[in-house]
């Protein structure tokens, strides 16, 4: 097996689990509809990490053209997937009886630690990006730098914010989903 499929492979398991458990988490609702309160919110919240997570591993298939790898580039990787499935274990908790049995206070009590680790998760894209090299980022520009821009500083504002009303949430959310599904669509060729 070369390095490449190694590496692959750990990613692949990791990123297995973390959509495993939104998927779980989410079906729950299905199954059980009268023991928690959905928010949803906290699903369109789940829903774009999917979507990130599912762009992901998409794009990991690129990694494949990389000849020589350094422990540097590996433990970014595992850092980056890492943090995507701390941030699907933190969506869903193993239950939500602390907060009257409701995503709603579960999400805001929890805000804080889902948006820094948001942050942390693009921080590490650009730390990336950047060891990537110059032809790699230009390849990016000029959505990427919108991207990082905006998405780290709207997560700042939802991170510090001592609002609970769910119309910024929501309008963050949808403008990060929509903003993502454009990035997806403008940066691979899509029938």
């Amino acid at each position: 097996m070369d390095f490449f499929n190694h590496i692959k492979t750990v990613i692949s398991i990791i990123l297995g689990l973390g959509i495993g458990s939104l998927l779980n988490g989410t079906v729950k609702f299905v199954q059980h509809p009268g023991r928690t309160k959905p928010y949803w919110i906290h699903l369109l919240w789940v829903l774009y990490l999917f979507v990130q997570m599912i762009h992901f591993w998409w794009w990991e298939y690129n990694l494949r053209e990389m000849r020589v790898w350094t422990f540097t580039e590996y433990i970014l990787i595992i850092t980056y997937i890492l943090l995507y499935f701390t941030l699907c274990q933190l969506l869903y908790p193993s239950d939500v009886k602390d907060y009257s049995d409701s995503y709603r206070n579960y999400f805001f009590s929890r805000k804080k630690w889902i948006f820094l680790l948001l942050i942390m998760i693009y921080g590490v894209d650009i730390l990336d990006t950047l060891l990537k090299g110059q032809t790699y980022l230009e390849k990016l520009m000029p959505l990427y730098g919108v991207k990082m821009v905006t998405h780290i500083s709207l997560c700042v504002l939802l991170a510090f914010s001592t609002s609970k009303k769910s119309f910024w949430y929501a309008v963050m959310v949808i403008f990060f989903i929509i903003f993502e599904l454009y990035f997806i669509s403008s940066k691979y060729y899509i029938d």
